[in-house]
């Protein structure tokens, strides 16, 4: 029943996160409500070694519909590979939780202002010659990287927002962009998180097979659906973000 439970977590997960990511906000808080007594560490790794396999099948899927700028793209993967690992080990030395706060304070900043731009992200103009645009992908991938290896919640949304707002990329394309790096983000972790003993193979096995399945309908529907859908899905994912982290941050 254990395995069930978090298996239909995975799988509804595996979905949201292959449209717009944010699958953490129900993969996460099952495996918690699932293995109450389990070491915090061992369910984040558990966590990662099941979504990483969901979120490549979903940048493979994109990358057969979608065109993805590889020569943009390379550089940035490898730049939030870098910045993950430096943000894990920031971890080890810097306490994060002077972050919780200011998460969701960020977080609304964001939704209001996607809001506010009712074009923003429905059509796909990248707005920069190559050159600038590798140069400004890696930074979105070194600094959001970091920031998932030292604390993590909303990475997926950061990735999105920042290159529908700052390359002039659609949801769409954001979304497929996001889950390359993403991939990469998550490698990192996995690393660390199996590098110290913190993850459940044989669970992750079954919730990967789980998400994967999620992740070839969310992809489906993104890509079924187009650049509108994915932002809808992406306010009502960040909008989710700002109650529990706001919630977290302020009332727990």
């Amino acid at each position: 029943m254990d395995l069930l439970l978090v298996s239909l977590a995975s799988l509804l997960a595996g979905g949201i996160d292959a449209i717009v990511g944010g699958g953490g906000l129900v993969l996460v808080p099952a495996l918690f409500a699932v293995y109450p007594n389990a070491a915090p560490a061992t369910l984040f790794g558990t966590n990662k070694s099941a979504s990483v396999w969901g979120t490549g099948i979903a940048t493979f899927q994109y990358a057969r519909r979608v065109q993805m700028r590889w020569a943009v793209l390379g550089p940035a993967a490898l730049a939030a590979l870098a910045g993950s690992f430096l943000g894990a080990w920031a971890v080890t030395l810097i306490d994060p939780t002077f972050l919780r706060r200011a998460l969701p304070l960020i977080l609304l900043a964001v939704l209001l202002y996607t809001l506010a731009k009712k074009d923003l992200g429905r059509t796909h103009a990248p707005r920069h010659e190559r050159g600038r645009e590798t140069l400004l992908a890696c930074a979105i991938g070194a600094v959001i990287g970091g920031y998932d290896g030292f604390f993590g919640p909303g990475t997926g949304s950061f990735f999105i927002f920042l290159f529908v707002r700052l390359l002039g990329y659609d949801f769409l394309h954001a979304s497929a962009a996001a889950k390359l790096l993403n991939v990469a983000t998550n490698v990192a972790a996995i690393a660390l998180f199996a590098a110290k003993g913190h993850v459940w193979w044989q669970v992750g096995l079954l919730m990967a097979a789980a998400n994967v399945t999620g992740s070839l309908i969310g992809t489906r529907l993104a890509l079924r659906h187009g650049a509108g859908f994915v932002r809808g899905v992406f306010i009502v994912v960040v909008g989710a973000l700002i109650l529990k982290t706001g919630y977290d941050a302020f009332l727990r």
